[in-house]
């Protein structure tokens, strides 16, 4: 059989000099006039390529632990430079000047994930002695010590002009990774665990020798972990699910779960970060104690809270979701409580309890409120959580967005059209004046074997704060009214984060905090009027206030 010929590399061209020392440590300004040396002779070629010493201090003083130099008996021999950037704001089609914020290193981001690599050069007299080698050795050290998912940068293919016309440079790439041709640099790139991700055009224009085309170059960090899930802002946008569920019958609760799996499961199939169920969607369930009183028959509603709970808690990682599950009865020390649970993707769980309820919640279910308020922490924003009624009280969308509230998730559950306008009204009011995303999601259809959940109305949506980045009418989505649905959308937490600093108006930065103050109280006994009022036989004319108790 023919044999395999090797394709020809230059010879080694290691220094003759008595080599006494080697040292790769990080970049030191005083090292500045070794570096623009050294880069003086290693790009020849290129005029106009060696670093300003400003640009050298910028990057020192953002990022001195990306900035690596390797010196041979005390010499500038080579040197490394890199950034950190959040890569899903670039993606793979970028330049060099928009990958470095045209060279003001604005893009760095320390809680970015990827390490992005600027520049790699050793100075002709040392080549040979495996010095970027050991470069990007040091790279990879530092990306898995900073528990960065990858390595990236565009790489220079200098050998390509002088294959003149004889092949393009997807030809030629391929050629050198089938070693039928070596390139200077992109062979070594490729002998050391890095890969092509594709074709850079005009990457940067002033590389003749390129052709002013790169190769982006990739190498993954295998011992990459998620980093905390409950790290905020972590993503830049988010994608929601809101389930616009139909009130139907279901003869078994195994048949209510499937219903809630197909949801989840559409909703995830879009790669959704959080999925969001109404309040109250489980009532028709109900329908097995419709022969008892509404107090009874809601409290035995409740005894399917926790088994749904640790579906949902499955599920969400089942389906890697987010899960804000709406809500549902339970009891607590006999009191009846209105609550849901935040089932992250990761396993943990979180309570939330419905603070206001209404009259009528009051009167037929002897519902009581809750006293907790707070800002949850996701993989993929800070959140807050509201049912229904609560959104109708400003207070409490306020002091979460104090909190650093991205999205608040409204679950609710309105009968006729005149409450369902409150909900939509009050929480459009919501996103404008806590300059935040909100998101409403309700239940729609009747109920003719359910007492007190005969007819429901609601048209799930997204609003938006009103300003040139958004929606001119705050309105990022919005359902079919009265008919079941999905509704998805991507929420942008960036230009959130811009619009609050830099919008045409600033709501939380403006209040005039000199003439009131918005403080969370202790709980302020609202329970005990409850059960005084019932005493008095002032709410309840239908039901024992024992059942309070």
């Amino acid at each position: 059989m023919p044999r395999k010929v090797k394709e020809a590399k230059p010879r080694s061209n290691a220094p003759a000099m008595e080599i006494k020392k080697v040292e790769i440590r990080e970049l030191q300004t005083s090292d500045y006039m070794g570096l623009r040396d050294s880069m003086l002779v290693a790009y020849k070629n290129w005029h106009g390529s060696v670093w300003e010493l400003e640009q050298i201090k910028k990057l020192l003083t953002i990022f001195p632990e990306g900035q690596m130099v390797v010196l041979v008996n005390d010499k500038v021999a080579g040197v490394a430079l890199s950034i950190i950037v959040n890569y899903d704001e670039f993606g793979h089609d970028h330049t060099y000047k928009q990958i470095t914020g045209y060279y003001t290193f604005n893009t760095h981001h320390s809680d970015g994930d990827v390490l992005y690599g600027l520049e790699v050069f050793v100075h002709p007299d040392y080549r040979g002695l495996r010095l970027a080698r050991r470069l990007y050795d040091a790279r990879k050290e530092l990306c898995e010590r900073l528990n960065l998912k990858s390595i990236i940068f565009g790489g220079r293919i200098p050998g390509f002009a002088s294959a003149g016309n004889q092949m393009n440079p997807k030809q030629y790439i391929e050629k050198v990774k089938m070693k039928e041709a070596y390139d200077p640099v992109l062979s070594f790139q490729l002998s050391n665990e890095f890969h092509v991700i594709k074709l850079l055009s005009n990457y940067m224009p002033e590389d003749k020798e390129s052709k002013e085309f790169a190769t982006l170059m990739e190498w993954n960090n295998v011992l990459y972990t998620l980093k905390n899930k409950f790290t905020p802002h972590q993503k830049s946008s988010a994608r929601v699910g809101l389930v616009q569920w139909q009130m139907r019958s279901f003869k078994t609760f195994e048949m209510l779960c499937e219903q809630i799996e197909f949801f989840i499961d559409t909703v995830a199939g879009y790669k959704a970060d959080f999925v969001l169920f109404p309040e109250l969607f489980n009532a028709p369930l109900m329908a097995e104690f419709n022969h008892l009183s509404q107090p009874e028959a809601i409290r035995k509603l409740a005894e399917y809270t926790e088994p749904l709970r640790d579906k949902f808690i499955n599920y969400a990682i089942t389906y890697n979701v987010n899960i804000i599950t709406g809500s549902m009865p339970y009891i607590r020390k006999g009191q009846l409580y209105n609550i849901g649970y935040l089932c992250r993707r990761d396993g943990s769980i979180e309570r939330y309890t419905k603070i206001h309820v209404t009259p009528n919640e009051v009167a037929a279910w002897g519902i009581v409120g809750g006293n907790k308020l707070k800002v949850y922490d996701t993989d993929a924003g800070k959140i807050g959580i509201l049912v229904c009624y609560d959104v109708e009280f400003p207070e409490l969308p306020r002091l979460l967005a104090l909190q650093g509230m991205d999205i608040l998730f409204v679950p609710f559950l309105t009968d006729t059209q005149n409450s369902f306008t409150r909900v939509r009204c009050c929480s459009a009011a919501r996103a404008i004046e806590n300059e935040c995303f909100v998101c409403i999601a309700g239940g729609i259809g009747n109920l003719p074997k359910v007492h007190n959940m005969d007819i429901q109305y609601a048209q799930s949506a997204v609003f938006t704060p009103c300003d040139f980045a958004f929606p001119t009418n705050g309105v990022k989505a919005e359902a079919t009214p009265n008919s079941e649905a999905v509704l998805i959308a991507d929420l942008e937490l960036d230009l959130l984060k811009k619009m609050r600093s830099h919008g045409s108006v600033h709501n939380l930065l403006d209040r005039r905090t000199d003439l009131f103050e918005l403080k969370q109280l202790k709980p302020n006994g609202r329970f005990q009027m409850l059960v005084e009022h019932a005493e008095k036989n002032y709410v309840f004319n239908i039901l024992n206030p024992n059942i309070l108790k």
